[in-house]
């Protein structure tokens, strides 16, 4: 009979981060969305995911999304005519926070993580086609492509998933904490439209912003977690086995 021995057997690199490695790249994901321009680039992929979210619920509703416009201190506006307005209003924030976890767990796919750096750099671009319609935006979209599609002449696949895993973070922790602005923004911001037209406070529509960005963090520490807890249950099989 055949007999394997598990102290033979190599083992392969996670690609999900470990609890400790965690930790630190969400420090840093926070200490790099509040350094002075360091920052700026991803408050403008944040405000970009923000703007998209709205137009993706327009069109969705049966709206017409006529033009996404970003600005250069990070805000965003998109026109749209018809849609479900609360949807559109509502998706903002909430689409940022899923975007920043879809980007976390495309840095965790086995295979294709090359493909996910292009295939967000090509949304960008169509996104630039379809409702850029003036210079500066089109300029920021421009910037934000080659974000996505400039460590794609990388050929570590893990700097390539590290790096995707700390931009979905920051994405994340901007989506967070961008919604509590709005509270000192009084009769501006998605908040107060959404008061008009429901007549529920803008606090209670923030605090579900807020719910929402820990909701997408805890998405992704549990699939951190789980991740952990397996590799112990292997460490444990490996070691009896030794045994």
């Amino acid at each position: 009979m055949f007999m394997l021995d598990v102290r033979t057997v190599p083992s392969s690199p996670s690609l999900i981060p470990g609890k400790a490695q965690f930790f630190v790249e969400l420090i840093l994901a926070l200490v790099l969305s509040r350094l002075p321009y360091v920052s700026l680039p991803f408050h403008w992929l944040e405000s970009y995911f923000h703007e998209l979210s709205h137009a993706i619920a327009a069109v969705i509703s049966g709206g017409v999304v006529s033009q996404i416009r970003l600005f250069p201190d990070g805000s965003g506006l998109c026109f749209s005519q018809g849609g479900w307005p609360v949807l559109v209003g509502f998706s903002g924030y909430t689409g940022a926070a899923l975007w920043g976890t879809l980007l976390f767990f495309m840095s965790c796919l086995r295979q294709g993580i090359r493909q996910s750096y292009l295939a967000l750099g090509l949304v960008v671009l169509l996104t630039l086609a379809l409702w850029g319609r003036d210079l500066l935006s089109i300029a920021i979209m421009l910037s934000l492509s080659v974000l996505f599609l400039l460590p794609l002449k990388l050929t570590y696949s893990t700097l390539l998933r590290g790096s995707l895993r700390l931009v979905a973070m920051i994405v994340m922790l901007n989506a967070l904490a961008s919604p509590a602005v709005l509270l000192g923004l009084g009769q501006r911001g998605d908040a107060a439209l959404l008061a008009q037209m429901t007549l529920i406070p803008a606090v209670i529509w923030v605090a579900l912003w807020f719910a929402v960005g820990l909701g997408a963090l805890y998405l992704c520490w549990r699939v951190v977690a789980n991740q952990s807890a397996k590799a112990k249950g292997v460490a444990r099989t490996l070691d009896s086995g030794r045994k």
